[in-house]
């Protein structure tokens, strides 16, 4: 672990599918900065060896068992954190699974209501079990994971870029509503990272989706969970006093790029 500059010293973090990916990095960097980080997840064994490993490193750190999709599971992790570390500073809406990779008329409904209660229903209900610990403290820091597809188009993937669209929506309006009690919300949409849900899709759908990646990307690589772990301890940390409703592209140059549909084959 890198050595701690305390940019999040004193404060508690929830992050949710905190076990692998993005999640884990952001949990693991924001413990780095001395915040006490509740991780949820719904893989126990990962998260608690997550959970354990910073520990050894003399980081705060606890998990809980956490479906997003379950209301009570959801409940039960921000209620974990107010138990643990007595107020509320950080929240993390993380958590989302990928369904796509086909046209959305071939998309069944059993497919999008499950996508629609893991990438986007969970933000509402986090935000609803955060939100009144941190207007009591009149101070906090929203963070919900959006996505590139949420700003460009991609075959077969309708249904997750409108939830991240969805996201992004709701983040703006809940930084207009809730700014008045010092509580900024923002979002940050990643381009294609090297996460352990991006190799399922690869292993789905082919290795050719990953040079396809590659292409999409102007600087010439997809990225590490690392670098949006940092964008979300920056969004988190008293340096973003000023910033709230924006959505953080950690991207490499994606939606900057004119459309392009690279060779699959």
């Amino acid at each position: 672990m890198t050595d701690r500059t305390g940019r999040l010293e004193g404060k508690v973090a929830v992050v949710t599918g905190a076990a692998d990916g993005i999640g884990h990095a952001i949990a693991r960097a924001m413990a780095a900065e001395g915040a006490h980080v509740v991780m949820g997840d719904i893989d126990d064994a990962k998260g608690e060896a997550a959970a354990a490993a910073l520990r050894s490193e003399g980081c705060k750190a606890d998990f809980r068992h956490c479906d997003v999709s379950v209301e009570a599971d959801i409940a039960g992790l921000i209620a974990e954190a107010i138990a643990k570390g007595g107020r509320l500073d950080v929240l993390v809406n993380n958590a989302a699974i990928a369904i796509g990779g086909m046209p959305v008329h071939e998309m069944t409904d059993e497919q999008w209501h499950r996508l629609i209660a893991v990438n986007l229903t969970s933000v509402f209900r986090a935000c609803k079990y955060a939100l009144p610990h941190m207007i009591r403290q009149k101070s906090g820091s929203i963070i919900n994971m959006a996505s590139a597809q949420g700003h460009i188009g991609l075959d077969g993937w309708t249904a997750y870029a409108g939830a991240k669209g969805a996201v992004m929506s709701m983040t703006r309006q809940m930084a207009v509503e809730f700014g008045p009690m010092n509580i900024r919300v923002n979002s940050i949409s990643p381009g294609t990272i090297n996460t352990p849900m991006n190799e399922k899709v690869i292993a789905e759908l082919g290795d050719h989706v990953a040079r396809a990646w590659v292409k999409m990307h102007p600087i010439g690589r997809i990225g590490k969970p690392e670098e949006v772990a940092e964008a979300a301890v920056y969004l988190a940390s008293d340096a973003a006093g000023f910033t709230t409703g924006i959505d953080l592209r950690v991207d490499g140059g994606l939606t900057a790029a004119p459309r392009f549909v690279p060779d699959l084959v």
